[in-house]
């Protein structure tokens, strides 16, 4: 209830409220300290920072947090598809990258990997090389981008090859205290896998490609038409799409408790 009120006892709020002077995250100095590494610059222990990747204590709960609610939700919508429709959902193995898909869903009918690749290669080279990328770039910059690219893993992969369509799917899990929260995940997971879906769109003119994004938000908040429209256009059965969402939110709001439990704990051991 304190999360969903957000009032969470991260080292931000705790300095807010004069009970903390550093606001740096305990969470990472602690794994920095267990690997060796320095504990210079560490970011701030922000409710933000503990529901994401990136902050190293809470990265394997995070993540598991994100597939108990997708590999659900991804599932309940592959059982519930129309009697007509022809869409085959592909199921990524532990978020499987573009290169073992390749191989394994003989994706070669969509096009050459040889011609793929040189495209994708091309959009790579648009996106920014990240900090811990950049010694992989140095070394071999060529091959730097083509590994990048085989090495992305969409979260899901929908395919009708009748009608030589195609789309990858994601799952964004954000803050849902920012309105706008919906439009800016869109526009990152877009970001994020338009070297996917431009160089395809440009290897095989002849299929059509696209990317479905499904965001919600850490404390159950998701927009129902938007979340409607999308289970439309994956064929879902329309009298199953009401209990499709229900389940979706409990996982979520069942997902951020678990969260929120393994930080607290995380912090009451670092006491000690």
């Amino acid at each position: 209830m304190m999360a969903i009120a957000g009032i969470i006892l991260v080292a931000k709020w705790l300095a807010k409220t004069k009970q903390r002077s550093d606001v740096s995250c305990r969470l990472c100095k602690r794994a920095r300290e267990q690997r060796g590494a320095s504990t210079e610059n560490l970011p701030e222990e922000t409710y933000g920072h503990i529901n994401s990747a990136f902050c190293d204590g809470m990265s394997t709960s995070v993540t598991a947090a994100h597939h108990f609610i997708w590999r659900h939700l991804y599932a309940s919508m592959q059982a519930a598809q129309t009697s007509a429709s022809k869409l085959r959902f592909v199921i990524p193995d532990k978020e499987s990258s573009m290169n073992t898909l390749w191989q394994k869903e003989d994706f070669e009918q969509i096009c050459s990997r040889e011609s793929l690749t040189e495209k994708a290669a091309d959009i790579e080279k648009t996106i920014g090389v990240k900090e811990h990328e950049r010694e992989r770039y140095n070394f071999d910059p060529t091959i730097f981008y083509e590994n990048r690219f085989w090495n992305r893993r969409p979260d899901g992969i929908v395919i009708n090859k009748n009608r030589r369509t195609l789309y990858t799917l994601e799952f964004k899990r954000p803050s849902d205290r920012n309105e706008d929260f919906l439009r800016v995940k869109e526009d990152e997971a877009n970001e994020q896998r338009k070297s996917i879906i431009e160089a395809l769109k440009t290897a095989a003119p002849e299929w059509t490609f696209g990317q479905m994004n499904f965001v919600a938000g850490r404390c159950g908040v998701v927009v129902e038409d938007d979340f409607f429209n999308k289970l439309e256009k994956l064929n879902i059965q329309a009298g199953k799409k009401d209990k499709i969402l229900l389940a979706h939110m409990q996982r979520i709001c069942e997902a951020h408790d678990t969260v929120m439990r393994s930080y607290y704990q995380q912090v009451q051991g670092h006491k000690k």
